[in-house]
């Protein structure tokens, strides 16, 4: 069953002129992270690779193509853990980074802390050596017309955010049984200045430990952060439910507890996985066995070679 790679591109409603872009960057990102577990690279290594390609993708509110803040800003944050150690790294309210996802591991494996945030986190990548980019190269039309829309007096941001999520994740388990999980975003559209959700907090926008499993989330951070989601979904899986049972339990939880939606991507120690989510909409994509299976809507699993389709 081993190895296996799961990867989410955001629950909510994906925009009909999107459905494509969305599931064709989920499969691509699935597909690099599983080449890494098949060359016997990390799971580490592959969750990285896998969410630094949906950052790269314009589609995502993650990296290029980040929701702004209320004013007109891209503030990122990022999120990657080791199962093996329980080593984590994160960034939030970041600024000109094409990719938060590598900046948050280097914060993992080059200090003593485990999140950084704003000028500290802009500064830290300076002295790593990592570029800096133009905010206007993180910035796509399509998140200044959703800026614009929101900032119309009748505006309700939040169901504007519920409706057209992006935030990006993965979780691995590669041959050796490590486990990893790795997420990014955006945030919340039209968010206040410094405003930092769920993504970079670690047991809700994402948790690994080799003994248990690994999850990624996406939803309404505020939501997520009240449950500690992916700490909570673990959890029952401590006491023996399965991914699946496990994720819809914590999901169904935070929709009556306080009225939130969201999605996740898990895996156990063993390759069991699961992409779930209570919001219309989540992009995934799984590869196990050089199966990829991918899905949109509930219900759904299409299932390709990957052997065919690298060719």
């Amino acid at each position: 069953m081993l190895p296996v790679v799961v990867v989410h591109g955001g629950a909510g409603t994906v925009p009909r002129e999107r459905t494509e872009q969305s599931c064709a960057g989920v499969k691509e990102a699935a597909r690099a992270g599983y080449d890494i577990l098949q060359k016997g690279g990390s799971a580490i290594d592959a969750v990285t690779e896998a969410v630094t390609l949906m950052e790269n993708n314009p589609t995502y509110n993650a990296g290029r193509g980040s929701v702004l803040n209320v004013k007109g800003e891209v503030e990122m944050d990022a999120l990657v853990m080791d199962g093996k150690t329980l080593a984590s790294g994160a960034v939030s309210a970041v600024r000109k980074v094409a990719n938060p996802i590598q900046l948050a591991r280097l914060v993992m494996e080059k200090t003593k802390h485990l999140c950084l945030t704003a000028e500290g986190a802009s500064k830290f990548a300076r002295d790593m050596g990592v570029p800096e980019v133009t905010e206007e190269s993180l910035i796509t039309d399509y998140a200044k017309m959703r800026w614009k829309k929101n900032l119309e007096p009748e505006a309700n941001p939040v169901e504007s955010q519920m409706g057209k999520m992006g935030t990006v994740g993965a979780v691995a388990v590669d041959k050796e049984g490590n486990i990893a999980c790795a997420t990014s975003t955006g945030g919340m559209i039209n968010k206040m200045e410094g405003r930092v959700g769920d993504t970079p907090c670690v047991g809700c926008g994402g948790y690994a430990d080799n003994k248990i499993g690994a999850v990624s989330s996406t939803g309404h951070g505020e939501a997520i952060m009240k449950v500690i989601l992916c700490r909570l979904i673990l959890f029952h899986m401590e006491q023996g439910k399965s991914p699946q049972e496990a994720s819809d339990l914590a999901l169904a939880y935070m929709k009556e507890r306080v009225e939130g939606l969201g999605g996740v991507v898990v895996v156990d120690p063993k390759g069991t996985w699961a992409a779930r989510f209570s919001s219309l909409q989540m992009a995934w994509a799984a590869v196990q066995q050089d199966q990829l299976h991918y899905g949109l809507y509930h219900g759904e699993d299409f299932i390709e070679s990957v052997q065919e389709q690298t060719q």
